[in-house]
C-alpha cells in the first residue's frame, strides 16, 4: 500500500549544528554538508528516513534534534 504525501511530509526532523568540525576526519566533514550543515548554529530540516538517520547517528557528538 502506497503512503499518502501527508504521511510523508509529517516525517521531518529539524537538525542543528552546535560541535566544531575542525580537527575531525574529512568523512564527517563530508557528511555535514551532506546534512546541509556547515557552521556552528545552522539547522535544516530534513526527512525522517534510514539515511538521514544514519549520518545523524555518524556525527551525533557534533549535532542535536531540535523538537519543532
Amino acid at each position: 500500500m502506497a503512503k499518502s504525501p501527508k504521511a510523508e511530509a509529517a516525517k521531518m526532523l529539524t537538525v542543528e549544528q552546535y560541535g566544531s568540525v575542525i580537527r575531525r576526519p574529512g568523512v564527517q566533514k563530508k557528511i555535514l554538508t551532506g546534512l546541509g550543515l556547515g557552521r556552528i548554529g545552522s539547522s535544516k530540516t530534513l526527512p525522517d528516513n534510514e539515511s538521514t538517520r544514519g549520518m545523524i547517528a555518524k556525527v551525533a557528538h557534533m549535532v542535536r534534534i531540535v523538537e519543532a
